[in-house]
């Protein structure tokens, strides 16, 4: 329950995030290029909301198995042989996701008892950058329960994305329309 319950605000966060920035670019490139004008904090903003959408989209992507993985070593393997590799992979993620989180929090709460302000928002830069502890937290929730997962065989390692047999699957699909042309 609570697992959906971040799924659902992951995801609406990340659509938010880009049409936030679409909107945001597109009003921007008006201004320029038709008014001779622009926003004093667009590119700031745009900024920050693209890393934002970045560090958002890692989790997400480690969820639906969007990233690119190298797996011809891995492959080579019995599926017991796969899920010790990838539990190995999953213990040095979290062990950066760690590193990185300590240092976030300590970055953070040290921009927080400065009170420093973005250059051209007036908002509190460690609220901006936020988005470094919340995503990497975000990216060990996500390696936990892949970790789960190897743990308990539910599969052997990192779902992802198989460009090589995609690329052949959308030939074939092109060849067989061709040809029934």
């Amino acid at each position: 329950m609570l697992l959906r319950l971040i799924n659902q605000i992951e995801e609406a966060i990340i659509s938010l995030l880009l049409v936030g920035i679409t909107l945001l670019v597109f009003f921007e490139v008006i201004l320029r290029f038709v008014f001779n004008t622009g926003l004093t904090w667009g590119q700031e903003a745009t900024l920050y909301l693209s890393a934002w959408f970045v560090l958002f989209g890692v989790s997400y992507g480690l969820k639906v198995g969007a990233h690119i993985g190298v797996d011809a070593f891995v492959k080579l393997f019995s599926p017991l042989g796969q899920r010790l590799i990838s539990t190995l992979a999953i213990l040095l993620s979290l062990v950066y996701c760690g590193l990185f989180i300590q240092g976030a929090w300590v970055y953070l709460s040290k921009m927080y008892r400065i009170g420093i302000e973005l250059e051209d928002i007036p908002i509190q830069t460690w609220i901006a950058q936020s988005i470094l502890l919340i995503g990497m937290v975000m990216l060990s929730i996500r390696l936990l329960g892949l970790l789960w997962s190897v743990a308990t065989g539910k599969t052997t390692g990192f779902m992802r994305t198989d460009e090589a047999k995609e690329s052949m699957n959308l030939a074939e699909q092109i060849k067989r329309e061709v040809a029934g042309q």
